[in-house]
């Protein structure tokens, strides 16, 4: 059976999904799964164990011959079902002209006239994690299969060989001279926009007042068009051991890099939802905003694994300035860098 899944947004947007694949796979083993992705986040989908192929969705900017495009590619896949996650009209059309017999999306938006199949959810409410509101449509799908069931996934959701990965770490050290048994504390201060972050002088604040017992080194991670601010948050803790990490090698060399990293403190953006799949210990900072709270963008590693930080609820729900970033410091600090991690309430 062949099932089309469509995630075609932003990277912290298709992390979320990942869940998904691994659900579906191990309740139904025999389903190929296709997903429709952006070309960004096409990379990550190629290399996710769970996804048998990919459709790289390529917008065309003349909209008759972009809806025709797009569902000439679908219609010539031949698929079972298919299951959207975010809903748009211009999917919702493509997916009925290419007769799929089974569609399902959220009911909401205009779009859900083009599905014959739709879940009733609420996420402009915010009253769970994005990734749980994306599995619910994995299991409506799966009861529609009469009964199919699978117990929740955990995490890991993305996953590096094992050897590689020891050899980048050694590879990286080596680069910087760094010594293996330092904690390595990846450091990300680029946001994708969607949601206030930290100001470089908190995150400079931040690095200036973490302790650890036997000693860390700051990594400053950049994309590809980050390395300036970086390169301005490093002279602003010149005094700290630290080195940048520009990464232009693409986003699954990136998330190698972040598979070793011992802790990932980031805002709300894609990258911290990596470090969260590889249920990499992550410190993030999230807005108040209802569509942006640390609740429905929570990362996807284990409850012990995961600190979040808002700003106080008698302040504006966006200003992160009113974040208390001596008093984040010093419980991730003592969580993560100065003893075994103790259990946190998520």
């Amino acid at each position: 059976m062949q099932v089309l899944i469509n995630r075609n947004d932003k990277l912290g947007d298709f992390i979320s999904s990942l869940p998904c694949y691994k659900l579906l796979k191990s309740a139904r083993p025999d389903i190929e799964i296709t997903v429709l992705v952006n070309q960004v986040t096409s990379e990550l989908a190629k290399a996710c164990q769970w996804i048998d192929n990919i459709i790289i969705d390529k917008a065309d900017s003349n909209l008759i011959n972009d809806i025709y495009k797009l569902t000439a590619t679908l219609k010539k896949n031949h698929f079972h079902s298919t299951i959207t996650l975010f809903s748009t009209t211009r999917v919702g059309l493509a997916v009925f002209l290419a007769r799929i017999p089974y569609r399902l999306a959220p009911a909401t938006k205009f779009a859900q006239i083009f599905y014959n199949h739709r879940l009733a959810q609420r996420r402009s409410r915010s009253e769970k994690p994005e990734f749980e509101y994306n599995l619910d449509l994995i299991r409506h799908f799966l009861a529609d299969l009469r009964g199919n069931t699978a117990q929740q996934p955990q995490p890991p959701f993305m996953e590096f060989d094992t050897d590689i990965i020891n050899s980048l770490k050694r590879e990286f050290c080596k680069q910087f001279d760094i010594n293996p048994s330092c904690k390595l504390v990846f450091l990300h201060a680029g946001s994708g926009g969607s949601a206030n972050n930290l100001s470089l002088q908190q995150y400079a604040k931040l690095a200036q007042h973490l302790k650890s017992t036997n000693g860390h080194i700051i990594v400053l991670t950049a994309g590809p068009n980050e390395l300036k601010m970086v390169e301005n948050l490093s002279t602003m803790i010149r005094e700290i051991p630290h080195v940048i990490l520009h990464s232009t090698q693409g986003l699954v060399k990136f998330s190698q890099h972040i598979a070793f990293a011992d802790l990932f403190i980031a805002g709300s953006t894609g990258p911290l939802h990596i470090a969260g799949a590889l249920n990499v210990p992550t410190a993030a900072f999230y807005t108040r905003r209802r569509s942006a709270t640390s609740l429905r963008w929570q990362t996807l590693n284990t409850p012990d694994r995961r600190l979040s930080y808002s700003p106080p609820p008698n302040v504006e729900e966006e200003d992160m300035t009113t974040i208390d970033i001596v008093a984040a410091a010093r419980e991730i600090s003592e969580h993560f860098l100065q003893h075994k991690a103790l259990s946190i309430t998520p």
